[in-house]
């Protein structure tokens, strides 16, 4: 007997479900802990539990039909051909079959263009879905505070079905954009761009938080956000790393471009807190690594570290102006963007998706074959003219799904909390909040609804028969 099929390589698996816990934690525990601690106390478990639910309903979504529709055979039910309609989205399906789980994986489109996966579907499955689910988790951070708990859960399956399923066919399923040349390493628009549009116009239709939440905005545990930021940092070490599918040299490029890029715009960051005369806080510099982080995304296995440097310093600079300046300015300063997503999300994914037209280094060698380097990823105006045409349609298509999808949902469910839930926050939408002030009862300083507090008996004498 042998332990595994002769196609499959323990190295790149291990590395491939390794680069995907990586991910994983990023959103659980990351940004769990990083949105509880940086909301308002009362709103902290709600801010937890919606990153868990969206976390946990983006897998059964996936493994049941989603996976299939980003990345497996197309679907021609509008048209035949290479067009854009017989390329936007897969065939919808389950990966549930033993066939499914431990059959070698691939991307049907991709069949020719890049050596075969030397893992199993599952790997795939799983490595996709923790991309797939820290999506509605990112555009979760402009809504904290006034969405409706019941209305996000049928939301997030509509959103991984209807959204992001047609941007990661078209984009890395080998779908219209990425036939046409269009690249994006790791979800610099798939995820990121995605999230930040998706977040802003959910922030627009649901409407702003309470007045006194927007006026007094002050995080309830900053030791909660650091950790947060730390795992968000490290884990991304799997984000871009686990994207060549390979654990080889563009894979290690890849991490150090990542690390690069965000040192450079977390310092940035700080740098122009002083040139404008503010103090450099924990939140202000975190913002920053996470410009880093989201730039360097679709960029980090094409360009190289001089590139890494670059983006780093102007997706910083962009982004810091855009959220201290261009926020006060319209549409953006009458939408209420709960933690600026549209900014650090939104505004890095495109700065560094269209950067990768000008820095994509040829030399930046993804895979080998048997006559030499091939790669052929390099920047060029045909390649930026499509990096601006991927990030055109993710902008337009997000932005007016969304919209459909909230309206829809708001016929089912009332998409903001009542005001009256929206004053007492966490007690009222889940029975208990993050530092209780009665032990016992989570919360209830009044004790638990329902139950009477039970009649005082004579005091029992201590075992053995002494005096108490």
């Amino acid at each position: 007997m042998i332990p595994y099929p002769t196609w499959l390589n323990p190295g790149d698996n291990a590395w491939q479900i390794t680069a995907a816990t990586f991910v994983g934690l990023m959103s659980v525990p990351g940004l769990v802990v990083l949105y509880g601690g940086v909301m308002q106390k009362r709103w902290s478990v709600n801010s937890m539990m919606l990153t868990f639910t969206a976390f946990a309903g983006t897998l059964i979504v996936w493994v049941l039909w989603a996976y299939d529709m980003g990345f497996g055979n197309p679907w021609h039910g509008l048209s035949h051909g290479s067009g854009f309609f017989a390329t936007f989205v897969g065939q919808p399906g389950s990966v549930l079959s033993h066939i499914g789980e431990e059959g070698r994986a691939n991307i049907p489109l991709f069949d020719g263009d890049m050596p075969k996966f030397e893992f199993p579907t599952s790997s795939l499955v799983y490595f996709q879905f923790v991309f797939a689910a820290i999506t509605p988790i990112l555009a979760l951070g402009s809504v904290l505070g006034r969405i409706n708990f019941k209305a996000w859960l049928i939301f997030v399956p509509l959103f991984i079905t209807c959204i992001y399923s047609v941007n990661a066919f078209l984009i890395w399923g080998g779908g219209y954009f990425a036939h046409n040349g269009a690249v994006d390493f790791s979800g610099g628009y798939v995820i990121h761009l995605d999230a930040g549009v998706t977040g802003f116009v959910a922030a627009w239709v649901i409407g702003p938080r309470l007045a006194r939440d927007r006026e007094i905005d002050a995080p309830n545990n900053l030791l909660m956000v650091a950790t947060g930021a730390g795992l968000l940092w490290l884990g991304w070490n799997g984000f871009n790393g686990g994207d060549p599918y390979f654990a080889g040299a563009d894979m290690s490029g890849a991490v150090l471009n990542t690390n690069l890029a965000t040192a450079i715009a977390f310092l940035v960051w700080v740098l122009w807190d002083y040139l404008t005369k503010r103090k450099p806080s924990l939140l202000g510099s975190v913002n920053g690594m996470i410009v880093g982080l989201v730039a360097i995304t679709p960029a980090a296995g094409f360009v190289n570290g001089y590139g890494a440097i670059i983006i780093g310093v102007v997706a910083s600079t962009i982004v810091y102006f855009a959220y201290n300046y261009l926020s006060r300015v319209r549409p953006f300063r009458l939408v209420d963007d709960t933690l600026g997503v549209i900014y650090t999300h939104g505004f890095a994914g495109l700065a560094g998706g269209l950067l990768v037209g000008v820095l994509a280094d040829s030399h930046m060698v993804e895979y080998l074959d048997l006559k030499g380097p091939s790669s052929g990823i390099t920047g060029s105006l045909h390649l930026l003219k499509w990096q601006a045409y991927a990030a055109i349609w993710v902008i337009l298509f997000s932005s007016i799904a969304t919209f459909v999808l909230l309206k829809f949902v708001g016929l089912i469910f009332p998409l903001r909390m009542s005001e009256a839930d929206m004053e007492e926050g966490d007690i009222a939408v889940h029975g208990h909040e993050v530092y209780p002030s009665d032990i016992p009862s989570l919360g209830y300083t009044g004790g638990i609804p329902g139950l009477t507090p039970a009649t005082p008996g004579p005091t029992s004498a201590p075992p053995g028969g002494g005096s108490a």
